[in-house]
């Protein structure tokens, strides 16, 4: 087995990467409500995902993966992975925050490295586990976001 660090870990690196990229740019009123706005909808977005799991009964933790449910409502109507999209969001509010475009490279290595190292291994258990259902979760939910997730909330709100 390869070697594979925690989302979190990723995220960490992300962060540091983020501040060393950054330098020593300040931040304005507008950057920071902009910044504001954009982690609370992370926030929001994390926060409905871990409360659905949490309701739901089924695991947290990346290392360890299993699941005991199948979690397709809130966030995850949307996307596959709001949770690892709201730690993303969170890095995006750090580096508009900072004012640095340079800081949303490592937004985009960690949304890279989860793809290809943690994602395919939960989208794995899950398919296994959980076999059609799964799969007509994935043919409706992109795995971030994209078309079918706009036409979703659009069918929702009919």
């Amino acid at each position: 087995m390869s070697f594979r660090p925690p989302p979190p870990v990723l995220g960490a690196l992300a962060l540091a990467a983020q501040c060393a990229l950054a330098g020593r740019s300040s931040p304005t009123r507008a950057s920071t409500v902009a910044a504001t706005a954009v982690g609370v909808g992370a926030a929001c977005l994390g926060g409905g995902a871990v409360l659905r799991f949490h309701a739901r009964g089924t695991t947290l933790d990346p290392v360890h993966v299993g699941a005991s449910a199948l979690v397709v409502n809130g966030p995850n109507m949307y996307t596959r992975n709001p949770m690892y999209l709201a730690l993303a969001g969170a890095l995006t509010s750090l580096a508009v925050w900072r004012r640095s475009p340079v800081a949303l490279v490592p937004v985009a290595a960690f949304l890279l490295a989860v793809d290809r190292l943690q994602v395919p291994l939960e989208e794995a258990v899950l398919r296994e586990r959980f076999g059609d259902e799964y799969a007509r979760y994935t043919a409706s939910t992109p795995r971030w976001v994209g078309a079918c997730s706009a036409s979703r909330s659009a069918d929702a709100g009919t």
